[in-house]
């Protein structure tokens, strides 16, 4: 019997161990910090569903955990989903002339508009008689 109570007593100092070192980890600071919303869509988390609740890295850096959570911000996992893929997306196209990447191929040359200028003033015109 004093084995078994042995045993507990060991796997319920291995939890307070793991508990305390996710307490200590950026998600576990994080979510003492900011309140259980996610920062763009303001959805609210309680509970279980806590798990859906994620820590962004601002800057993108896993390794950037300032102790203030300032690089940190809470977002669902869908928000969260939707930040990095933007990122993905963006890193295709040049800052600044996009849609004029090297494998764009041909730029477009139809203008849709050309003319609408003269369109209008004849139409303005012609309901001035």
């Amino acid at each position: 019997m004093s084995s078994d109570k042995s045993r507990m007593d060991e796997i319920l100092a291995e939890a307070r161990r793991n508990r305390e070192q996710k307490e200590k980890s950026y998600r576990g600071q994080a979510l003492k910090l900011f309140p259980w919303i996610c920062a763009r869509c303001g959805r609210e988390f309680e509970g279980k569903r806590v798990r859906e609740l994620t820590v962004h890295h601002k800057d993108h850096d896993h390794d950037n955990n300032p102790p203030d959570g300032s690089n940190w911000e809470l977002l669902c996992l869908y928000c969260h989903d939707n930040e990095h893929a933007r990122n993905e997306v963006s890193q295709w196209y040049d800052k600044s002339s996009p849609g004029k990447g090297e494998d764009d191929g041909p730029a477009l040359k139809h203008k849709p508009f050309e003319g609408l200028g003269a369109l209008l003033e004849k139409m303005k015109t012609e309901g001035d008689k």
